[in-house]
């Protein structure tokens, strides 16, 4: 059963990659491409006005050749990256559905696999996003990324181990004081530790104040949009996998 809902979910998570890649290339690129322009156009203003200053006379230097050619990057490169983090995504995902299922009250799988996955895409990513929303290019700085970085999935495992606590208590407060209001209860809970870490967590504002807002809306918009459009056709995708395997080997342990 485990084997058949990994591969099942690995399946899931390649369906939701290809999906999630188009809407990446058809409205995620864009704005990067912007982005880049406009972070070319600023490298070579700042050369040629250290130039002037210095006054030597001498030409910029040439600006460092791309190890990998844009177009490959926003094609083929983008496509890998987002299949491998999906089939990932699909795998794990089928390893937490095999430990809900059936403790979360007489649900059916496909509704189990939507719960599940819209949780972990609030809990994985929009609510670290809230704290710390990606940047296209040309925006932060070079010598701070591993430090962003590292706030950026720090709080990503607050998040995640405060989902998972609340999702344990919210099964037994739901035992005492009903579905709905255990629910609630544990829902409160995540909200106050998350907002309580994310307050007391570093602001990083790295923006220049010449970048273009409606480019960055555009990225950031984006970037929830590709996030959900991998969440959601996961979650439906494995749901109905999962559901039709599991209602084949019913009747079968029935037989038996």
């Amino acid at each position: 059963m485990m084997k058949s809902l990994l591969v099942r979910g690995m399946l899931a998570g390649l369906i939701a990659g290809v999906l999630a890649f188009g809407f990446a290339y058809a409205f995620g690129e864009p704005p990067v491409d912007t982005s880049i322009g406009l972070e070319e156009i600023l490298s070579h203003d700042h050369a040629h006005g250290t130039d002037a200053d210095a006054g030597a006379g001498q030409a910029a230097e040439a600006p460092e050749e791309e190890l990998v050619p844009r177009d490959i990057q926003s094609t083929v490169g983008l496509l890998a990256g987002v299949l491998v983090y999906a089939v990932a995504i699909g795998g794990l995902l089928s390893l937490a559905f095999a430990f809900v299922q059936g403790r979360l009250g007489s649900l059916r799988p496909r509704v189990t696999a939507l719960l599940l996955t819209g949780g972990a895409f609030a809990v994985v990513f929009l609510i670290p996003f809230l704290k710390y929303p990606a940047n296209p290019p040309a925006v932060g700085q070079p010598g701070t990324i591993g430090s962003r970085t590292e706030l950026y999935f720090g709080f990503v495992a607050v998040s995640l181990l405060a989902g998972i606590l609340a999702t344990v208590f919210g099964r037994k407060l739901a035992d005492r004081f009903g579905a709905l209001n255990g629910f609630l209860l544990a829902a409160a809970g995540y909200l106050v530790v998350v907002a309580l870490v994310a307050w007391l967590m570093p602001v990083v504002d790295e923006v220049p104040a010449a970048f273009p807002a409606s480019t960055l809306w555009r990225f950031r918009t984006a970037s929830i949009g590709t996030q959900a459009t991998l969440w959601l056709a996961l979650g439906l995708s494995f749901g109905a996998l999962a559901e039709k395997s599991l209602t084949k080997k019913a009747p079968a342990a029935a037989i038996s």
